[in-house]
């Protein structure tokens, strides 16, 4: 970002070496540019402060996030008990709706 920065100050000194004369019209021209171009460039500086400020924020969130789910559901996979063997088909005696989602065969409509 500094860079930008850099340049547009060039720019302004280029601008004011070269003795452009405010007023003439193509130098009010190249003036103003010169002033939006460093209007942008603070807008742009800015901005990136603001996104770095908040990717420091959400990282805090997320940590402090991951701390309360070890806490909630812990960290070990031993404590979960799934069973390989499960089969979705010993639902379909307990669903009579042939529109249910337990009831599809895995073909497009």
């Amino acid at each position: 970002m500094e860079y930008l920065m850099q340049k547009v100050s060039y720019l302004r000194g280029l601008a004011d070496g070269l003795g452009v004369d405010e007023s003439s019209k193509e130098g009010k021209l190249l003036l103003q540019i010169v002033d939006v171009l460093e209007e942008f460039a603070d807008v742009l500086d800015e901005t990136i402060e603001n996104q770095e400020e908040l990717e420091e924020y959400v990282n805090f969130i997320d940590e402090d996030l991951a701390d309360v789910e070890d806490e909630i559901y812990g960290t070990d996979d031993e404590d979960y008990d799934y069973d390989e063997d499960f089969d979705f088909d010993d639902f379909d005696d307990y669903c009579d709706d042939e529109d249910c989602c337990c009831h599809f065969d895995g073909e497009d409509e």
